[in-house]
């Protein structure tokens, strides 16, 4: 399967490219530098035409290199229209251009590209919504600030709305189907409750997130950590010249609040900002667990659980910082960042265990209630130094982030009925009292060096040092002595120091239209852990674990720029993907009474190798990238779930299996319909094969599988603004079984006050309720059938107020040449 993909992107590939460029010949040359006007980042692939002033016709195209500059050769003599455009920015133009014998080299100089949409007109505001997609060399940057259906929501809910992103139930998150996602925020891990992402993305607002990047196969400079690649949530952080701030309010049914607010300074020599947020969120949801046991040796036969739970999460984010230019070639920064969170959640579970005739043989309710808490900060050191050429750079970093992490669980079991009589028990009462603490150390080095015209050299060194503690203290309560004993079966405590080192190098290079990058990455990591636990009442028994490796990671881009604004890229990396910290914790979580899930210390990391063949078409109102890859992970982790013992109860344990292969082709498109209607589609096709391993009790299993997504934007009458979202995720196997499909529409709308400074939002998630996580679980002695939802319909409105300077004045008198310029365009 994984071949019949690639040989499908390929024909997709050589069918849509067209070399349709009229090519011109003559001794004329054009020179320029294109930088990114806001950033003054230099943009590398930007499509640049001139055209014949009369005829309109284009007489020769080129693009700019890796490094933003452009030389267009063999011009012939005459007057022409210079255009320069890139997707994401405003089209550049010069519309006097003049070539002859006299003068056949014309110098443009830096040619600053403004990523708004903006009319050209006599004194007007120029403002516009910025592109929700841009390209870069090895990543794709969603600009998701404009998102209206997850206003209100937290960075769980925004990441949905991104191509090639899923989140679960329990806010675990995917990329191109694969779990193994590395994700940070501003570049680093985070300690949010313990570094637990599904937790950190839920604590996050929404409204606090500026862009979301994706890079699918990443290069050597970057953490080689993340199967399927890596996820980085930048945070706002306001550039404005001079004072400006803005503050969001959002309120949603079932008491549910989002306050956001921040500010910023900024001079030639200062940028002060800050942030704050705070979340109160409500959720509620439920499910069910049925259980067939498959020619048991006890009693039960089958076991149903239905559960109702209610989930209640407070949270406070601030992030501060400093840029501080000390000179023109030298920048100094500090930021810092602070979070609490309060997750309080209850479940409410009715079980029934069954005969092989469905008689009752025990019918119980369970209340199951967890009290959660957790602080952290960190503390971010930035400085970066320009040598006399400005490409020539080195950047430092240092940081440390310190966070706690706070779980006490109750479990309050009451049996009302045994064999079909009703009977009257004293429940059974029991308390886990789990505390952590997290720490880790970041230093960072990386040097870029120019190498001729179009040549670069990057090099770079990084040690990150975790250390992870974790306790848990379990008692039961004697109705007979009226005090909790200890449990000490289930009281234990795990220590780690999780390390990695690493050098990078990577160069890059561009010859004419094909540019390629090579790098190699080397890591050197180590896991220690240790184990404590009681064999009785007596001191606790330690037992150490260590995992460690050094591996080298290369990473290859090939990159071909083909006329008419196409490009064809064929990458290669290898990466890991450590187990997560609670993949790695052997204490046993009992809060569901039949199926228990415990950490795995022993578990090796995985080995990755990723190829992408991807191709990008611009047109002047559709933007198109297609990539297909294939993906083959050694060592892969996956829960596998034990056979049931003499109880009924079954452990969930992640386990290194041996071989998975995924192949597919993802397609995302972006159409401007109209002035009033945009969307942009992405669907992911692919094909998983995961290799038996007898000694689990896994048989080979494969599948194919798809999902996709459509969002709609449009921009209607009195300034207001729809957006409507529809996805879908087919049926996908597992290593034992079946996720089950599941879809879900959401929408949302924008008022804009006469202003400009105010807006009016409200939208709904989930419209109709179907956003349902279910699965089915096969092993040879049992068959479950699970599913969970949480949340539900959610409506929110949000009133936000912006302040300082919001737009760009533009007080010039229109030049003749500008009448006949499109919207986004603009002179230069």
């Amino acid at each position: 399967m994984q071949y019949k993909v690639l040989f499908l992107a390929l024909a997709i590939c050589t069918t849509t490219v067209k070399l349709n460029a009229q090519e011109a010949t003559g001794h004329g040359k054009i020179v320029a530098k294109v930088i990114d006007a806001q950033t003054n980042e230099t943009v590398p692939f930007a499509t640049a035409v001139i055209l014949n002033r009369k005829t309109k016709a284009v007489v020769k195209g080129a693009q700019t290199d890796i490094n933003g500059n452009l030389l267009m050769t063999g011009l012939p003599n005459g007057a022409f229209t210079f255009k320069i455009s890139y997707v994401g920015y405003q089209t550049m133009v010069r519309d006097s251009v003049s070539l002859s014998d006299i003068i056949r080299e014309i110098n443009l100089g830096t040619i600053k590209m403004k990523t708004a949409k903006g009319t050209v007109l006599n004194e007007v505001a120029i403002t516009a919504q910025k592109s929700t997609m841009t390209m870069g060399v090895d990543k794709k940057v969603f600009s998701v600030d404009q998102s209206l259906v997850s206003e209100g929501g937290s960075a769980s809910d925004l990441l949905q709305n991104v191509p090639s992103v899923q989140a679960d139930i329990d806010g675990n998150v995917s990329l191109r189907g694969s779990s193994g996602v590395r994700v940070l925020i501003d570049g680093k891990p985070s300690l949010i409750a313990g570094g637990n992402v599904a937790q950190i993305l839920q604590s996050i607002p929404a409204s606090s997130i500026e862009s979301v990047e994706l890079i699918t196969n990443p290069s050597a400079k970057y953490d080689a950590e993340g199967q399927s690649g890596i996820i980085n949530i930048v945070l706002k952080k306001n550039k404005k010249l001079g004072l400006n701030g803005n503050v969001a309010l959002t309120a949603g049914n079932r008491d549910n609040y989002n306050a956001n607010t921040s500010l910023s300074f900024q001079n030639s020599k200062v940028n002060l900002y800050g942030n704050y947020s705070y979340r109160y969120g409500n959720r509620i949801g439920g499910g069910y667990n049925n259980i067939t046991y498959l020619n048991p040796s006890f009693a039960t036969a089958f076991a149903d659980q239905n559960t109702d739970s209610r989930s209640n999460d407070k949270g406070h984010n601030v992030k501060a910082g400093i840029d501080y230019t000390l000179t023109d070639k030298d920048v100094i920064s500090f930021s810092g960042g602070f979070n609490i969170r309060d997750n309080d959640k209850t479940d409410f579970i009715n079980i029934n265990q069954l005969g092989a005739g469905y008689n009752p043989l025990e019918l119980s309710r369970r209340t199951n209630t967890n009290l959660g808490s957790g602080g952290s900060y960190d503390l971010n050191l930035d400085y970066s130094h320009k040598f006399a050429n400005p490409k020539q750079e080195i950047t430092f970093n240092g940081s440390f982030s310190d966070g706690t992490n706070d779980n006490y669980q109750t479990y309050n079991t009451d049996i009302f009925n045994q064999n079909g009589m009703d009977v009257t028990l004293l429940p059974t009462l029991s308390r886990n009292d789990g505390k952590g603490t997290n720490r880790n150390y970041n230093i960072q080095a990386d040097y870029t060096m120019p190498i001729g015209d179009a040549g670069k050299f990057e090099a770079g060194y990084r040690s990150q040092i975790r250390y992870a503690d974790n306790n848990i203290f379990a008692d039961n309560f004697n109705h007979l002595t009226g005090d909790y004993e200890v449990d000490f079966s289930l009281t234990n405590n795990f220590d780690s120091k999780d390390q990695v080192h690493a050098l990078y190098a990577n160069y890059q290079n561009q010859i004419k239209n094909f540019g390629y990058q090579v790098g190699l990455r080397a890591e050197d990591a180590t896991l220690d852990t240790r184990l404590g636990m009681y064999q009785n009442s007596s001191s606790l028994s330690y037992t150490p674990g260590k995992v460690d490796y050094t591996r080298l990671y290369p990473s290859i881009y090939l990159t071909q720029k083909l006329k008419s604004e196409q490009q064809v890229q064929l990458s290669y990396s290898r990466r890991v993907n450590r187990p997560r910290p609670w993949d790695t914790n052997p204490f046993l979580d009992v809060s569901d009474p039949l199926n228990y899930r415990q950490g795995n210390p022993n578990l090796r990391p995985e080995d990755v190798h990723a190829f992408e063949l991807s191709y990008s078409k611009f047109w002047k109102k559709i933007t198109f990238i297609s990539t297909a890859y294939v993906r083959q992970t050694n060592d892969v982790i996956q829960r596998v779930r034990t056979e049931p013992d003499e109880n009924g109860i079954t452990t969930s344990t992640p386990r290194n299996l041996t071989k998975e292969l995924s192949s597919g082709l993802e397609l995302i498109g972006r159409v401007d319909v109209s002035k009033a209607w945009n969307f942009t589609a992405n669907a992911n096709l692919y094909q998983t094969d995961i290799n038996g391993v007898p000694e689990f009790g896994i048989v080979d299993n494969s599948g194919f599988t798809w999902n996709a997504n459509l969002t709609n934007n449009f921009v209607l009458p009195y300034n207001i603004t729809l957006q409507i979202k529809g996805d879908y995720r087919a049926k996908q196997v597992m290593a034992q079984g079946t996720r089950n499909a599941m879809y879900g529409i959401d929408a949302g709308a924008k008022y804009d006050f006469k202003d400009k400074k105010s807006s009016l939002s409200f939208n709904i998630r989930d419209i109709f309720n179907t956003k349902r996580w279910s699965m089915t679980t096969e092993t040879e002695s049992s068959i479950v059938d699970f599913k969970r939802y949480m949340q539900g319909t959610m409506g929110s409105l949000t009133y936000s107020y912006r302040f300082g300077k919001t737009t760009f004045n533009a007080k010039k008198a229109k030049k003749p040449e500008q009448q006949e310029m499109r919207s986004n365009e603009e002179s230069f």
